[in-house]
């Protein structure tokens, strides 16, 4: 199986695990990823200490499945570590242990966990349904626009999760968005027009 191949596999998985679990919005909560992790009786061990850059890790042993995550993470990316480390439950068990950080992301295993998560919280397919009936074309999709997107859907994906998903589904044109520094203030600035 090719990495495409593969990244196609943990979507479809994605959507089995929405459809199961009955998440029907973009806006996947903390208590929905709880009682996903209730459900496969994997511990979740939330840890208050400060690391540099690991959001997440994952453990499988003889006791069972045990996912450690970071206290200190805002809720989105708190929610997106909550499901990157789900697909290491459902497929890398066999691995014993994995850890997100930013030493790892271009390895094949990760970057399917970052495509897991994104399409458990938000799927591709929604994601471009709302954009087309935002009337958003081919590569004309703005930082403003994705703001205006995630104030009408309450999604929890992240403002970068967004610009990656719009970048890769042709909605903007390639780093258009990824290089955005600024989504706060412009949440701001549409709060204030509104």
């Amino acid at each position: 199986m090719n990495s495409w191949e593969y990244y196609d596999d943990l979507k479809r998985l994605a959507r089995q695990v929405r459809a199961e679990n009955g998440l029907k919005s973009p806006r996947v909560t903390l208590r929905e990823m709880r009682r996903i992790y209730f459900r496969h009786d994997i511990e979740l061990d939330v840890w208050p200490y400060k690391f540099k850059s690991v959001r997440g890790a994952f453990i499988s042993d003889d006791l069972g499945a045990t996912v450690m995550v970071a206290a200190n993470l805002p809720e989105d990316p708190m929610i997106f570590t909550l499901a990157h480390e789900l697909k290491h439950f459902y497929r890398d068990r066999h691995l014993r242990i994995s850890y997100c950080d930013q030493s790892n992301m271009d390895r094949t295993l990760e970057i399917g966990a970052e495509v897991f998560a994104a399409e458990l919280i938000f799927p591709d397919a929604d994601f471009a349904a709302h954009l087309k009936q935002m009337k958003i074309g081919k590569n004309a999709c703005s930082p403003k626009n994705l703001v205006q997107l995630k104030h009408s859907t309450r999604t929890t994906l992240s403002y970068a999760g967004l610009a990656i998903k719009a970048e890769r589904l042709h909605f903007a044109p390639p780093g258009s968005l990824t290089k955005v520094k600024t989504w706060r203030s412009l949440e701001r600035e549409l709060r204030l027009k509104t």
